[in-house]
């Protein structure tokens, strides 16, 4: 079974205080002019202090590492979906793009979830990864998934057939300039038994096409049925604080299995994560994140860290500040009260 294992490197990072953090002081400051007491600006004094501790210094490395079959991650890892497109929809600046994959890498950052069907009129993910990563450092895995498709147009097509996967598995490996891919999810929909389409994975696994491989957007049976034909490396599910509960035993069997867990919207939940906040966050999320000088979102990732060693977090963006706050959650480390205060969010 893996097992976790700690990593220390953390060199100093000097960015600027992000936009979510200022807000944050904000609204910290016109809470201090309310009261006469003094005693809200000592608080922000604190948090503002705080604030560095959780972003300077820090890398993905903060929150320990997993491994996928025979490859080692850093468990806080990034997802290109939002690479191609603005919240609006429109296509994304190319250059920002690329400097957030640049940076990503710069703060140890050495998984990254993607996929074909990632783009927009303009942009693809998988061309701005292999324009901006490649030759790719030795440690990266790059990990992908098929299934769903789109045609050029971005209109999503049918659930593909069996014999419909290798041709996906050779877009990726074409528009990531890859041999092989390191790991490949078949993300489902609808399918009471994903053996046949599994199988066809697996056939390409032994075929030297795909390393490792992983399912999503699945149940426990589905694990058992992918099992019975070849070793799965990782889960992808949506999941969240705000997440019903009945998924927590589905996560903890993973576990059991040396299987990891790697939600996806993990900071919106199921509000999605649209725009890159959460928002309508609860009491309890503001408080923990008012304890420990950290954004909301920061805390959910952190809680999200917290579900077990083999959780792996894939938070995307394509705001470079953003990045470094979405890195920094790693190092955010939540006390029994604060995941006690936190329960009560997490519905049954």
């Amino acid at each position: 079974m893996a097992t976790a294992r700690k990593t220390t490197a953390a060199p100093t990072l000097t960015d600027p205080v992000s936009p979510d953090l200022k807000r944050f002081l904000r609204a910290l400051a016109d809470e201090r002019e309310a009261d006469p007491t003094g005693q809200a600006g000592k608080k922000m004094a604190r948090e503002a202090a705080s604030i560095a501790t959780y972003r300077e210094g820090v890398t993905a490395a903060s929150a320990g590492t997993w491994t996928l079959g025979d490859l080692t991650v850093n468990r806080m890892g990034f997802g290109a979906m939002r690479l191609t497109a603005n919240p609006d929809g429109t296509p994304s600046d190319r250059d920002r793009a690329i400097t957030v994959l640049r940076r990503a890498v710069e703060l140890g950052v050495n998984h990254i979830d993607t996929a074909a069907f990632y783009f927009s009129a303009l942009r693809s993910a998988n061309e701005l990864i292999n324009r901006t990563l490649s030759p790719y450092p030795d440690d990266l895995v790059i990990v992908t998934k098929v299934g769903p498709g789109r045609d050029p147009s971005g209109t999503w097509l049918p659930l593909a057939r069996p014999d419909q996967l290798r041709g996906q598995v050779e877009e990726n490996l074409r528009q990531l300039g890859r041999d092989h891919l390191d790991v490949v999810n078949l993300r489902q929909h609808g399918l009471d038994s994903i053996a046949e389409h599994f199988g066809a994975l697996a056939e390409l696994r032994a075929a030297g096409l795909i390393r490792h491989l992983g399912i999503s957007n699945v149940r426990a049976p589905h694990l058992a049925q992918a099992q019975q034909l070849a070793p799965v490396v990782c889960v992808q599910n949506p999941y969240g604080l705000d997440h019903r509960r009945e998924t927590d035993d589905f996560l903890r069997l993973c576990g059991e299995q040396g299987v990891a867990f790697v939600p996806f919207f993990a900071i919106a939940g199921a509000r999605r994560e649209a725009g890159g906040v959460a928002g309508g966050d609860t009491d309890a999320v503001l408080t923990v994140a008012r304890r420990h000088g950290a954004t909301p979102a920061q805390v959910r990732l952190a809680w999200t860290l917290h579900r077990g060693p083999h959780v792996l977090a894939i938070p995307g963006t394509g705001d470079p500040d953003h990045l470094v706050d979405n890195v920094a959650a790693g190092a955010l480390r939540l006390s029994a009260a604060d995941l006690a205060l936190l329960d009560p969010v997490h519905p049954t």
